[in-house]
């Protein structure tokens, strides 16, 4: 099977979800999982059928670099 951007994420039966101790109990939050050839999966928890984004690990370490240097707080208001 081909993984693309917008996979209904319950095709990925090899990913393991998880997400954020952080997020809230009304399912706001994203979820992620490695997949088996490497690439990084994330999709919102409230819908757990719906699509999924599938990142390459670069581009994870390349987004996870911004959000430590504050490149993305504005999005906050």
């Amino acid at each position: 099977m081909e993984i693309v951007n917008g996979i209904q994420a319950d095709l990925l039966t090899d990913a393991k979800w998880r997400k954020s101790k952080r997020s809230g109990p009304v399912g706001n939050c994203v979820e992620v999982a490695t997949l088996g050839n490497g690439d990084i999966a994330m999709r919102n928890s409230r819908f757990p059928t719906g699509p999924a984004l599938v990142y390459t690990k670069a581009e994870i370490e390349a987004f996870l670099g911004g959000v430590k240097d504050g490149e993305f707080d504005d999005v906050l208001g």
